[in-house]
């Protein structure tokens, strides 16, 4: 008896999230529908521009390789009982770390694409700590915190660009990374790079720190019940400053893996254009993702797909791009939704 009710639980989310594509996928055929295209023809364009060949699947993993570590952001967050959406500011940063340091100095090959890195998850994560102070001297509430750091990460992170950081004569975009501070792209002809190994280390990393540590555990127990943690001696503070540098390091991450990770441009816009959203994107995906690191990285790849799939749906197909996009909410809202439910339950529950 006892087998059978660990394996429905392990059974029960693969039926729930095959339950909420297929209600999203009628609900955006029925969207189609209203407006007079045929539903079975944008789908096949759409799966077929997302996973029909290899270079196809490998753009659809470097859609997804900053979005499963933006997830990852929210979904520490969550389990230790946050709502941290700091993840857009956070990323912005950790994207202009990685430009200055792959752009301003030179290093050797290896060595410099590391430095990159980690001055980029580095920025990422001193930005999460004055959300993560508030939290605790004075108790702001991190949603509140996080969406004012984020927007003052959007204007400073422009205002760098711009008058620090700028190409000579182009300042449209930082700098371009030295080609010793890229990670190497794994096809010809295609954008996804080593960067992606970087990503999915990260995420398996998290998840045996959260799974298989003592501070892992802790940082779960102070999510799932406050009072026991405190009882038990955990000190909810240092609990809270560790989700948050954690969830800044995985934000850092993924904006330096749009400028040394992410080819052609190899800089970061000034306009923020090749990072923007994908901090907010990541919330959707942890949701699908159940907020597992391991969960995030395969609905990652799905979110990944309907991003990439979407231009096929548009030119082969004639839907227009405002409705593909619609289409492409209402599916991620279908897989989020029992994840939502859950967490409200466990809200309620305290």
């Amino acid at each position: 008896m006892k087998r059978f009710k660990i394996s429905e639980v392990h059974i029960r989310p693969f039926i729930q999230s095959g339950v909420g594509v297929l209600l999203g996928l009628l609900l955006g055929a029925l969207l189609m529908v209203i407006f007079r295209y045929d539903p079975i023809i944008a789908y096949y364009w759409l799966f077929r521009g997302a996973f029909g060949s290899i270079s196809d699947i490998m753009e659809t993993l470097a859609f997804a390789t900053p979005l499963m570590l933006t997830a990852l952001t929210f979904a520490i967050g969550v389990k230790t009982g946050l709502f941290n959406i700091g993840a857009e500011g956070q990323m912005y940063l950790g994207a202009l770390g990685a430009a200055a340091a792959a752009g301003a100095i030179t290093l050797p090959a290896g060595l410099h694409v590391a430095v990159a890195t980690a001055f980029g998850m580095f920025l990422g994560a001193l930005w999460a700590i004055p959300a993560a102070l508030l939290k605790m001297w004075r108790g702001v509430h991190e949603v509140i915190s996080t969406i004012m750091f984020n927007w003052i990460a959007f204007h400073f992170t422009i205002y760098l660009i711009i008058y620090y950081f700028a190409e000579p004569g182009r300042a449209e975009k930082t700098a371009p990374a030295l080609p010793g501070a890229r990670y190497p792209i794994l096809m010809e002809g295609s954008s996804l790079t080593a960067v992606v190994f970087v990503a999915i280390a990260f995420c398996i990393g998290i998840y045996i720190y959260l799974w298989g540590t003592k501070a892992g555990y802790e940082l779960r127990l102070v999510g799932a019940n406050p009072d026991a943690a405190n009882y038990a001696g955990v000190s909810s503070r240092r609990v809270m400053l560790l989700s948050f540098v954690l969830g800044g390091l995985a934000a850092g991450l993924a904006g330096a893996s749009q400028i040394i990770g992410r080819p052609p441009a190899w800089s970061l816009y000034a306009t923020l254009g090749n990072v923007i959203t994908l901090g907010f994107d990541g919330i959707g995906v942890a949701l699908i993702g159940r907020n597992h690191p391991i969960g995030g990285i395969f609905a990652a790849v799905f979110y990944g797909g309907l991003r990439h799939g979407s231009r096929l749906m548009e030119y082969r197909a004639g839907v227009y791009s405002e409705l593909v996009r619609a289409i492409s909410g209402l599916i991620v809202v279908a897989l989020a939704i029992p994840e939502i439910v859950a967490i409200i339950r466990r809200r309620f529950k305290r």
